[in-house]
């Protein structure tokens, strides 16, 4: 039996899939211009000279790059394809080592052929069924040309050269918005180059750092609550990371508000586990930046807690033991009780991924006991954490059927009594009293229910002598051939009339 049918069987609400895991395909919008342009061998540009000539020469190779090629036909053209390759990796050189050769006149041809390349519509993804989690990717089949590209626009945004105030002409918003639509490539190598470009044009361009930030919240807040669906979704939250670090003090009202609105919501999505690592670093740098927003983003975090989903929970728990890493004790009194009740359901979880790649999430609750740092929150509250943990792990410790859990719950119960041995002795007393009138109440209980029984059959009987006849069976009685009698609760008619005036 394969580990997957095996999953299957034990978690029947786990995604099945009867389609076989395609091979790593290739697609692309590029296809050749529609005028037959044949490219001609430039030469080569001299870095050691920055003369009128070169310049027109650097320029007659950046239209040449305009020119693209059908990279699905991957024999058609290849003279073509050549010399434009050739040319990107020239120009890429000669950014990089020449000096003093992005004159003015350079910059919009620049860009041009950079946009002429990058900006395309993205074809719909070959498989409609397509999940990020399972399937791979369909790779751009011109990235051969593609990466060279970014190349030369990373050296031309990174030269010694490079001119904010002409650049800023030539890069807009409307540059910029046209370049994160590209984020959703399906190619990873792809939104790799994206990220490093986006972020040297959020570093240069003062100007166009709020429209970046608002774009991006777009993105977000339509991946949330329409589509669940947007490939660059991990790269650029790996960008806010590094923006939200550079943040000055005190956080401004709308950053706090892209915590709380957009960030928190995020945790919600089904593809969480795309993006969860890059989610949880952008969190723990807003709680390092500002302490106050522990309690804000700790109760968001219940809030869109996983009910059904050990997966997810087990990312939850981790991105909760990276907030008590930065914690501060005054925050983790106000978060406490809620939090803890919380834990105390996960140790208490029946979930079991059978799986290499996911913990137990009781297990992953437990590990959190290991935690030095919170290991020392916990001690210094335990009069409030431990009557909230204790009947969990005492019932788990008598009943959990996995051993590593219940050697686990023995460690933490070990320590609670190291903590505080007084109170764990009343909460032990306390619980063993409590499950006695547990079990009082199941016996009367079921005493109650006997008695009734016995009442409807004590009914009957004088029914029975009164009339002389046995009472008609109701038809679904006599339809299955069981007296009204053997019903689990009997009918309370007259018989508690009957009951009470014995």
């Amino acid at each position: 039996m394969s580990s997957g049918t095996f999953v299957d069987r034990i978690d029947p609400f786990a995604k099945r899939s009867l389609k076989k895991k395609s091979k790593k395909s290739q697609g692309s919008s590029r296809y050749r211009n529609s005028q037959d342009v044949e490219l001609q061998q430039l030469p080569l540009l001299k870095v050691e000279s920055s003369s009128l000539e070169q310049e027109e020469l650097f320029i007659r190779k950046l239209r040449q790059c305009c020119v693209s090629f059908d990279f699905m036909d991957p024999v058609s053209d290849l003279k073509g394809k050549e010399i434009k390759r050739a040319a990107l990796n020239d120009l890429s050189a000669y950014i990089t080592h020449g000096r003093g050769v992005l004159t003015e006149p350079v910059y919009p041809e620049i860009i041009r052929m950079i946009s002429v390349n990058l900006f395309r519509t993205l074809p719909p993804s070959e498989n409609p069924d397509f999940d990020p989690e399972e399937d791979d990717p369909t790779l751009e089949a011109s990235w051969p040309h593609l990466q060279l590209v970014y190349e030369v626009f990373l050296r031309f945004l990174e030269s010694q050269d490079f001119q904010t105030a002409i650049g800023k002409k030539v890069i807009d918003q409307k540059f910029v918005l046209q370049l994160l639509e590209l984020f959703d490539s399906e190619d990873p190598r792809e939104r790799d180059f994206l990220k490093t470009v986006l972020h040297r044009i959020y570093g240069k361009f003062l100007g166009l750092r709020a429209f970046i930030r608002k774009q991006i919240n777009n993105i977000f807040l339509r991946f949330i609550y329409e589509t669940e669906h947007f490939n660059g979704v991990g790269e650029l939250l790996e960008i806010l990371g590094s923006i939200i670090n550079g943040f000055a003090l005190p956080l401004k009202s709308e950053h706090k508000q892209f915590l709380v609105k957009v960030l928190l919501p995020l945790h919600k999505v089904k593809c969480l586990s795309l993006y969860h690592a890059q989610l949880a670093y952008c969190v723990v740098q807003f709680l390092e930046k500002d302490a106050s927003l522990t309690e804000p983003v700790v109760k968001g975090l219940l809030k869109f807690w996983p009910k059904t989903c050990s997966q997810k929970e087990v990312m939850f728990l981790g991105e909760i033991e990276e907030i008590l890493d930065v914690i501060e004790p005054p925050q983790f009194v106000k978060i406490q009780e809620p939090l803890f009740r919380q834990i105390a359901k996960c140790v208490s979880s029946p979930h079991f991924q059978v799986t290499i790649y996911y913990m137990h999430v009781a297990e992953r609750a437990l590990y959190f006991w290991n935690n030095e740092y919170a290991m020392s929150l916990i001690e210094d509250n335990n009069s409030v954490i431990m009557p909230i943990m204790f009947p969990a792990l005492y019932r788990i410790s008598k009943e959990h059927w996995n051993q590593t859990i219940v050697a686990l719950v023995y460690n933490v119960l070990k320590t609670f009594m190291e903590m505080n041995s007084k109170l764990f002795d009343e909460l032990t007393a306390s619980y063993k009293a409590e499950r006695q009138k547990e079990k009082k109440r199941e016996r009367e209980r079921e005493e109650l229910w006997k008695r009734l029984h016995d009442l409807e059959i004590s009914r009957t009987n004088n029914q029975t002598d009164n009339s002389g006849e046995i009472p008609q069976q109701s038809s679904l009685s006599q339809e299955n051939n069981i007296a009204p009698s053997s019903f689990a609760t009997p009918p309370l008619g007259n018989s508690s009339n009957n009951y009470m005036s014995k």
